[in-house]
C-alpha cells in the first residue's frame, strides 16, 4: 500500500487539541516543582527540606540534582548532588537530606544547577533541567 502525504492546516490541529479531554494535551509539558519547604539544625549540618511534585504521567525511576548552596553575601558554600527518586507519577513527595559541615543561619540562597540523572523507566527523559520549576517558603531562595 503506498504512503500517503496528507497536509493538515493549523486550523485542524487547533481543532484536535480542543477536542482532548481537559489537561490532556497539557500533561507532557508540565513541570516538575521543587519547593524548599524548610531547613533545620542538625549538628554540624544542615537538613533540608523539600516538596517535589510531578504532576505528568511519566515515573522517575532516576531524579538526582545538582544543588549549589551559596551563603547570604552570595559565596558558594557547597556542591552537592541529591538524588530525589523515585517520583511517581502525578504525586507529591517530600525529600529530606542532609547539606554537611553547613550551618542553616548561613544560607542565602540554593541553586538547581542541573538535573545530573533523569531517567523514565530505563530511558533517559528529555530536558529534566528546563521542565522544572522552583519555589522556597523560607527566606532562602531556591533557584533554577
Amino acid at each position: 500500500m503506498p504512503l500517503r502525504m496528507i497536509r493538515v492546516g493549523f486550523g485542524l490541529c487547533a481543532a484536535v487539541l480542543a477536542s482532548l479531554p481537559a489537561g490532556l494535551a497539557l500533561a507532557a509539558n508540565q513541570p516538575v516543582s521543587i519547593e524548599l519547604n524548610r531547613l533545620d539544625e542538625q549538628g554540624q549540618s544542615c537538613r533540608a527540606s523539600f516538596v517535589i511534585t510531578n504532576p505528568g504521567p511519566e515515573a522517575y525511576t532516576g531524579y538526582k540534582l545538582d544543588l549549589v548552596v551559596f551563603d547570604k553575601g552570595g559565596t558558594i558554600m557547597k556542591r552537592l548532588a541529591a538524588d530525589v527518586a523515585p517520583l511517581r507519577s502525578d504525586k507529591e513527595t517530600v525529600k529530606i537530606f542532609d547539606i554537611p559541615d553547613t550551618p542553616c543561619g548561613g544560607i542565602g540562597s540554593i541553586l538547581v544547577n542541573d538535573v545530573l540523572d533523569c531517567r523514565a523507566g530505563d530511558k533517559p527523559a528529555a530536558d529534566c533541567a528546563a521542565a522544572i520549576a522552583v519555589s522556597s517558603k523560607l527566606a532562602v531562595k531556591l533557584l533554577k
